[in-house]
């Protein structure tokens, strides 16, 4: 599939997001348009204002489209990576959690079978690559590890975050990281894995202490999981040589024996 062309649905309805979401359905198994758009908004996608339409003329300018599928060609042949529809939309810059850098220049959310990017008229095209490699890591892991969504705890969210970022290490190096992967020393690390995420490692999505210890919240560290998970694949590949369509499958609990 490869990118779908929302360039021609932004043109048409960027001030009525709801009619684009109706588009989205096929995608999220008929699921109504509003509850599709609150889902996106959460990671990062545009409400519609003037800073909207200068990104999405932005995106055109810079040819989004184009160049995203010629990075997806690539890490898709790459990492033998399932073909799935990619989606571009401008970035939502006054929200949205997960946007890669503090300036919230981009962000995105991946499912098993589809992925979204969310970016701003920011151009620098390794950033972009940084965004889709983590994005696509993701996509690539929960193909591989076929496990029902209900089913993942906290350790496997950790840890596909802590690969995801990894790739892009290695694919775009490390001055693309994410701010979140420098956020705490060793030693706040260190402290915060016996205080918050050691007893809690086997709690599941559907509980609320699992997107609290991920995210950060009522008193958790900000992005703690996403930093945790960085700080366990990196030890890890210290001791252990770094294939990525391994990293595809490898369990989640092996990444613990270097910490």
């Amino acid at each position: 599939m490869g990118i779908i062309r929302t360039d021609q649905w932004l043109k048409e309805n960027l001030e009525r997001p709801l009619k684009i979401c109706e588009k989205l359905k096929t995608y999220f198994n008929g699921q109504n348009p509003n509850d599709i758009y609150q889902q996106l908004l959460h990671f990062g996608m545009y409400r519609p204002s003037w800073k909207s339409r200068v990104n999405l003329n932005s995106m055109m300018d810079y040819k989004a489209w184009d160049r995203v599928e010629r990075m997806f060609t690539k890490y898709k042949q790459k990492w033998s990576g399932p073909d799935i529809p990619v989606f571009l939309f401008p970035l939502n810059q006054r929200g949205g959690l997960f946007a890669r850098k503090e300036d919230k220049s981009k962000g995105g959310v991946s499912f098993p079978d589809k992925m979204f990017l969310f970016l701003s008229e920011y151009q620098d095209e390794k950033e972009i690559e940084a965004l889709l490699v983590h994005e696509y890591h993701h996509v690539c892991r929960l193909q591989r590890t076929n496990k029902n969504h209900e089913d993942y705890t906290l350790l496997d969210s950790i840890i596909i975050e802590g690969l995801a970022e990894y790739a892009v290490l290695k694919h775009c190096g490390e001055q693309y990281l994410a701010d979140w992967c420098h956020m705490y020393t060793e030693a706040e690390l260190e402290a915060f894995w016996d205080r918050y995420l050691k007893p809690k490692l086997n709690k599941r999505k559907n509980e609320r202490v699992h997107d609290e210890l991920l995210f950060g919240g009522r008193n958790v560290p900000p992005l703690l999981g996403y930093a945790a998970g960085y700080h366990l694949v990196q030890n890890f590949y210290k001791n252990e040589s770094y294939l990525v369509k391994q990293s595809f499958r490898t369990p989640s609990s092996k990444y613990l024996e270097y910490r």
